[in-house]
């Protein structure tokens, strides 16, 4: 079965020193409260662009905008070049941008393949039309084997899977149904090691398929394994912008965890 998603090869972004979403000095203020300022951030095809922060860093806030449910303050967002304005999320998904949250959109009892096409069922007859479940389970079997799941069961309910197969299911749905660029909201938060090596994988064959990944993560440690480049937050501002080979793990790390005032605080500290 032919795929709608819009490839990401496709004429719009096929100069790849053009990125497929930029940021340029960003900022999102609720009243008086500043949540963001002076973000910058590009993300390539073929590319993962982490952007690290612990709670309150402002990593929701810049979702939200790259997603269409708020507009910044100030700054630009682009889309392949072009300034664009999102006024909801279906915006964003129009421009090939699609948000997997850490909390899944997705009905435990359903099986798979109907979580697969929620709210986008495929249907056949033309007066009374019904619901072409083959169609729909023998494309979520192969677009899953696409990026190497192999589930012995797409009839079971989606509940029954683990943290890290539902996230690769709803990386794989987002692909199918035409994002270029996925934001994943902390994928592998609360995932045990496995889970998270597997998440890991899919993001990593999601980048060598061409598609701009943002990889919304508190942990640097994966963020190292998968990243290209590396964005830190602190309290809404910028605060590090590295690509891979311009910064160690420890670096990154260390920056994670306070930079300079960790580093003060341990010298002071005898440490």
């Amino acid at each position: 079965m032919t795929s709608p998603a819009t490839t990401p090869d496709n004429e719009s972004s096929s100069d790849t020193s053009v990125p497929l979403i930029e940021l340029r000095g960003v900022g999102k203020s609720y009243g008086n409260i500043v949540a963001l300022q002076g973000i910058d951030l590009r993300v390539g095809a073929g590319e993962v662009t982490c952007v690290l922060g612990d709670n309150g860093a402002g990593k929701s806030t810049l979702i939200k905008i790259m997603a269409g449910l708020h507009r910044q303050s100030e700054g630009q967002l682009l889309v392949d070049g072009e300034p664009a304005t999102f006024d909801s999320p279906k915006d964003a998904l129009n421009k090939g941008i699609a948000t997997v949250y850490q909390d899944l959109a997705v009905v435990s009892l359903m099986p798979v393949w109907r979580n697969f096409f929620l709210g986008q069922e495929l249907r056949r007859g033309t007066i009374l039309k019904s619901l072409d479940i083959e169609a729909m389970r023998a494309t979520t079997i192969g677009e899953l084997r696409k990026i190497g799941i192999d589930l012995p069961d797409v009839d079971a309910p989606i509940g029954t899977l683990s943290g890290g197969q539902r996230q690769c299911v709803a990386i794989a749905r987002a692909m199918f149904f035409g994002a270029r660029v996925l934001i994943l909201d902390e994928p592998t938060a609360a995932l045990g090691v496995k889970q998270s090596g597997m998440v890991l994988r899919y993001i990593s064959a999601a980048k060598e398929e061409g598609f701009g990944v943002v990889l919304i993560t508190h942990n640097p440690h994966h963020a190292f394994l998968v990243g290209d480049h590396f964005v830190l937050l602190n309290r809404g501002r910028q605060t590090l912008d590295r690509a891979y080979g311009d910064i160690t793990l420890d670096d990154l790390t260390t920056e994670m965890a306070g930079g300079q005032d960790l580093a003060t605080l341990t010298h002071e500290l005898g440490r």
